[in-house]
């Protein structure tokens, strides 16, 4: 008995093809169960990597796992999807008063952060100017993720357009962080390499990101409304497939594939399509998924051991970019605009550094560059104290300056729930007769405003919830709930009635 389990923990802790399911699983269950204690103020990512680390080559779990190459994998993968969910649920009109505030915190504010780390870190640890800018850079992004499940989790709201600019900043500032980290990690992988080349390929991958992002994110809206499927549940491969070919087509063609899907997710998520509202649901479920992969990931691949070397240098680097470098680049980002003084304090304290680094700290790794180690063991403990230190102090802070109001998380059932996202002021039973021009027509393509929806159809004596791919037909009773008559006016103008 000893002997075979001798065996099976020996097969457990070797990763192969034959048990890399049986320990995913595993992993995924225990972190799923240590997701329950966020209530005690634990941010519930960190928690996943802890997991990781523990089933890891340095903790009790004794997984060999050491390979870069297959860590940055997982993590375009995993970052792609998390990117692409964050964009689907980015409403227009939620960011449009605070979206200058984001592309200025997204942009100059995460390049701000990159010099002012990495010139602290070059004068610190006696390093080139180079590798610590490329140290700045990778630590220059920001992830909110953490921030609101311990403020959902301490039923604990943020007055204002807070949450919409932090989202939307942790949600835009990744590609920016990236371009930086791999213009830096060039320049030392090739010696010869000048700023000109750094200048063209930043310019050359944020257009290119940009043009495609925006251009696949109509043609998806325009595909998802043409193809008509025949079974609902190949629409999420569908997508699944899209977003895949965003990042490899853009990184293929050199431009930002970051970039390119988010905005590309942005795009289709602020247009009306079939399945829209079950997709994005799938979508929120797939990112959840893949941060606890990455998180366990990036676990496994670190040594516990390694990192006590960098305790002294991590705390004093982490300690500067929470308390100089972050509200230094808030406070000149958002010096133009009118926010008050305890907000811009907040959002300095939303800086959390959580998974982006980690893989972007990778790219040195894989590229062979001197001191890479080194850069990602110092990387792996800056972004742990971040999420450590600011992650469980983000309800102390906001209610301190008086940032806070109560949001109501009472459990309801799904029906409740679903009922209640559809609720409207005023409900209304229209028949199609000849007269109606929308005869033949799905609902996604009449263009129907927010402030209706159409809840169910009689057709022939028989009663049916309609999705964007049900065609109106003569004889039809459409079910409305509008919010004013001036929305059911808007609808009969979507009917296209005949006067």
């Amino acid at each position: 008995m000893l002997i075979l389990a001798s065996s099976f923990f020996s097969d457990f802790t070797n990763i192969t093809l034959d048990n890399i399911l049986l320990i995913g699983s595993v992993l995924l269950f225990v972190s799923l169960l240590a997701s329950r204690t966020t209530k005690f103020g634990v941010p519930t990512l960190l928690l996943f990597l802890f997991i990781g680390m523990l089933a890891g080559q340095g903790g009790p779990g004794g997984i060999i796992f050491n390979d870069p190459k297959i860590a940055k994998f997982i993590g375009a993968i995993a970052l792609s999807f998390i990117l692409f969910s964050g964009g689907l649920e980015t409403k227009r009109q939620d960011i449009r008063p605070v979206v200058w505030h984001g592309i200025l915190l997204s942009t100059l504010g995460v390049m701000l952060t990159a010099v002012t780390v990495g010139l602290f870190v070059s004068w610190v640890a006696h390093w080139s100017i180079v590798e610590g800018l490329l140290v700045g850079s990778i630590v220059s992004s920001t992830d909110a993720a953490a921030v609101f499940s311990i403020l959902r989790s301490r039923s604990i709201g943020l007055k204002g357009n807070l949450k919409p600019l932090l989202e939307f900043e942790s949600g835009s500032n990744d590609p920016m962080a990236y371009l930086l980290t791999f213009s830096f990690t060039y320049l030392l992988a090739n010696k010869e390499a000048s700023f000109g080349v750094i200048v063209f390929l930043f310019f050359k991958q944020m257009i290119l990101g940009g043009i495609i992002g925006y251009g696949m994110g109509i043609v998806m809206h325009r595909l998802f409304n043409w193809i008509k499927l025949e079974f609902e549940g190949l629409y999420a491969v569908l997508l699944i497939t899209l977003v895949l070919f965003v990042f490899s087509f853009t990184d293929f063609v050199g431009g930002n594939a970051f970039l390119a899907v988010y905005l590309s997710a942005y795009v289709l998520g602020n247009s009306d399509f079939i399945h829209k509202k079950s997709l994005t649901k799938h979508f929120d479920g797939q990112a959840w998924l893949m941060q606890i992969i990455l998180f366990i990931t990036l676990g496994l691949l670190v040594v516990p051991q390694q990192l006590i070397p960098f305790l002294g240098i991590g705390l004093l680097i982490s300690a500067f970019l929470i308390l100089v470098a972050r509200p230094l680049s808030v406070f000149v980002a958002l010096f133009f605009f009118r926010m008050r003084m305890r907000e811009k304090f907040f959002v300095s304290w939303v800086g959390l550094r959580g998974a982006v680094p980690i893989v972007l700290a990778t790219y040195p790794l894989i590229a062979g560059v001197g001191k890479s180690q080194d850069i990602f063991n110092l990387v792996f403990f800056i972004s742990l104290t971040s999420v450590l230190i600011q992650g469980t102090t983000l309800p102390v802070v906001a209610k301190w300056l008086n940032l806070t109001m109560p949001i109501n998380l009472k459990r309801k059932s799904v029906i409740e729930l679903e009922q209640a996202w559809g609720t409207k002021s005023i409900y209304k039973a229209i028949a199609i007769d000849a007269h109606y021009q929308c005869i033949g027509k799905s609902i996604v393509d009449m263009k129907l405003p927010n402030s209706i929806v159409i809840a169910l159809i009689e057709r022939k004596n028989k009663f049916f919830l309609s999705d964007g791919a049900t065609k109106i037909m003569e004889g039809d009773v459409l079910y409305v709930m509008a919010d004013n008559e001036k929305a059911i006016e808007s609808l009969y103008a979507c009917l296209s009635l005949q006067t």
